[in-house]
């Protein structure tokens, strides 16, 4: 009366939870057995006691060996991409062991019948209906171990994915982030110095702008997605320190319709456009850096400036525009779309409606 269990673990190492599996499977796989006895030598309690522990027995000492057998194939063909070679061996194995030992324990239980009900196995009859039963419970309940065992694995693919995205988002992240705080706060820092002996009440302003701006720096780390709205709050913050700097040597125009601004985007992509036209664009009094964000009618954000950059070498995707394209990308988003006329500079950035 054999059966075939398997291991619900990732690998044939670990400790394999299906207790309640098999106090369920080695009853269920008796039955049939019990049920052909009684049916073919008479119902009696004797004999149905006799088959149904010997069966118990029999079975669980089974199941223990084939479910060895699967610990050791899942060690050889571990991956979810091995699946067929996988169900091959393991099944290859069920039959080559079921075959021989099934005739067996059908020749011991009619030789030592302690009801005197069973007569000698008829042969090749009772053997082949033994065994067949025996291979369909088996391959039945090693598909069920099978198919358990391939969800768990496409879970666990699932979640090192996910894990595998986030952490490279984080380290993106923490990049982007890396870059703005250093040579930023030192900005912010010398601007705040200077207020704080000429003009207090301003000093105080600019304090709190910062303050938002870091707040919002550390809100948003752990988020893939922020809405247009805190995109837009924050770079105001923004724009008043950058403007404390630069005093009137930079302008910033934000134009964004109402019904965009529940639309999300990655956080800091409205910063790293702003920085990276500050980067590379001369800002002078004389020659003054006009921004603008602004909506547009089919639920884009564009962001522009005019082009007249400082005389340094530029790559063909500045630094802080390529990270912010693979972060769109990473995110399965629509790409950035980039033009350059020579005149200006333009950032089409998608929304995602909420």
């Amino acid at each position: 009366m054999t059966n075939a269990g398997t291991n619900s673990s990732v690998n044939g190492n670990e400790s394999i939870n299906d207790k309640w599996l098999r106090i369920i499977g080695v009853p269920l796989a008796v039955l049939p057995f019990v049920f052909f006895y009684l049916t073919e030598y008479g119902y009696s309690w004797g004999l149905f006691a006799q088959t149904f522990l010997w069966g118990v027995v029999s079975t669980g000492i089974t199941w223990q060996i084939l479910r060895w057998w699967v610990m050791k194939v899942r060690t050889w063909y571990a991956d979810r991409e091995q699946l067929r070679q996988r169900i091959l061996t393991t099944f290859l194995g069920y039959t080559l062991f079921t075959i021989p030992i099934q005739p067996i324990e059908t020749w011991v239980v009619s030789h030592l019948d302690l009801t005197g009900m069973i007569a000698p196995a008829e042969f090749p009859r009772v053997y082949l209906i033994h065994t067949s039963m025996a291979l369909l419970f088996a391959f039945l309940v090693g598909g069920i171990y099978e198919s358990m065992y391939y969800l768990q694995k496409n879970r666990e693919a699932i979640r090192e994915a996910e894990a595998l995205k986030k952490a490279t988002l984080q380290s993106q992240y923490d990049s982007l982030k890396n870059q703005v705080n250093p040579h930023f706060l030192f900005n912010s820092l010398n601007s705040l110095s200077s207020l704080i002996t000429e003009d207090k009440k301003q000093a105080g302003a600019f304090l709190d702008e910062l303050a938002s701006v870091y707040r919002y720096l550390l809100q948003e780390g752990e988020r893939e997605l922020t809405s247009l709205r805190s995109e837009v709050t924050f770079i105001r913050s923004y724009f008043f320190l950058i403007q404390t700097r630069f005093s009137s040597a930079i302008s910033f125009d934000i134009q964004v319709d109402d019904r965009f601004l529940d639309d999300m985007l990655p956080p800091l992509t409205l910063q790293t456009l702003v920085e990276n036209a500050i980067r590379y664009n001369v800002i002078l009094p004389e020659k003054p850096l006009r921004l603008v964000i602004q909506t547009v009618e089919d639920g884009r954000l564009l962001v522009m400036n005019p082009i007249q950059l400082k005389p340094l070498r530029v790559t063909a995707i500045p630094i802080g525009l390529g990270t912010l394209t693979d972060r769109f990308r990473r995110l399965g988003l629509p790409a950035l779309e980039i033009n350059d006329n020579g005149e200006e500079f333009r950032v089409t950035v998608p929304l995602l409606r909420k």
